[in-house]
């Protein structure tokens, strides 16, 4: 097993990133990294660099450290990858194929391995979870348990996901013993919605459809809808759910358009009938096997044409 403290001996700079349009996880596990080194390496220069991140995470120590990685002009010792491949981790990646050395914690059944030092568990429930396994317990402090508490808690959909092992339970018993308001962080971070993200939920639900005899539910943010409600991204976080929680639904599917035209669209199922991490990667995708996503061109009717028969192979 990866021992992070270990691989950073003698390292005077590190730089950290995860994916775009990062959720729970990847925000929980890079930061969780970030005030790692920090606390317990202060001879190490540390920046994390992600994308915006939603308001919710605001409550995790140090987010306004977070750094835009364009025009970053820098050769760090170490690179740590969290929750991601490099090809997904946006404007940061030439500063990881700059470093003199990277690492990649991730939990992605897609992930190749193609950093210098991998640790890669496609069972894992989170990024989080495995970044847990590779500090030393006797180092980690209230922030940086928050931190990883929130990205384990994002990523099993509160413990209810069939990636949730008893490890799982067990650093989550661990984290929540520091002492930190975890009932207040699971209702404010994963539950509660702002109005505007509840309107937008409401009109993605009373226009979804159903496919291939009730089993496939769609739902998808319209042109029309984004401009009604001026939504960004981040809006939109929960939504998928929301269809797959339909009764006699295998697998649902939420879309929405990226300002460059293209259709980014999440995927989740209720059980094994469909491996959507499967049909995710025909078209260039990633992800779980209940849990996955991918960006295609096309029209919105396009796109679902496609994965509907893909999915429809699988039966």
């Amino acid at each position: 097993m990866l021992n992070l403290s270990n691989e950073l001996k003698g390292m005077k700079s590190v730089a950290i990133s995860g994916h775009i349009r990062p959720d729970g996880d990847c925000v929980g596990s890079t930061m969780a990294t970030y005030l790692y080194i920090k606390k317990n390496m202060p001879e190490i220069d540390v920046h994390i660099y992600l994308e915006d991140i939603p308001d919710v995470f605001n409550c995790i120590k140090d987010v306004d450290k977070i750094e835009k990685a364009d025009g970053v002009d820098r050769i760090f010792d170490c690179f740590v990858c969290c929750d991601s491949v490099k090809e997904r981790i946006g404007a940061a990646e030439h500063i990881y194929d700059n470093a003199q050395k990277t690492i990649n914690i991730d939990h992605h059944i897609t992930n190749p391995g193609a950093s210098d030092i991998n640790y890669i568990v496609a069972e894992a429930s989170s990024a989080s979870e495995l970044v847990f396994n590779t500090l030393n317990f006797e180092n980690i402090d209230e922030d940086i348990a928050k931190a990883l508490y929130i990205g384990i808690i994002h990523d099993t959909g509160v413990f209810q996901y069939s990636n949730v092992s008893p490890s799982t339970l067990v650093a989550a018993s661990k984290l929540i013993s520091f002492g930190f308001d975890f009932p207040t962080i699971i209702a404010e971070t994963f539950y509660q919605k702002t109005y505007v993200q509840t309107k937008v939920c409401g009109e993605v639900l009373e226009n979804s459809r159903l496919f291939l005899d009730g089993k496939v539910s769609f739902g998808a943010v319209t042109p029309q809808m984004a401009e009604k409600y001026n939504t960004v991204s981040k809006d939109y976080d929960g939504i998928v759910n929301g269809l797959r929680n339909i009764t006699g639904v295998d697998v649902a599917i939420f879309m929405y358009l990226l300002d460059d035209g293209s259709c980014k669209v999440s995927m989740r199922t209720n059980n094994d009938n469909v491996d959507v991490s499967a049909v995710s990667h025909t078209f260039g995708g990633g992800g779980h096997k209940r849990a996955a996503g991918v960006t295609m061109e096309g029209t919105m009717e396009e796109v679902l044409e496609k994965l509907l028969s893909e999915i429809k192979k699988q039966y």
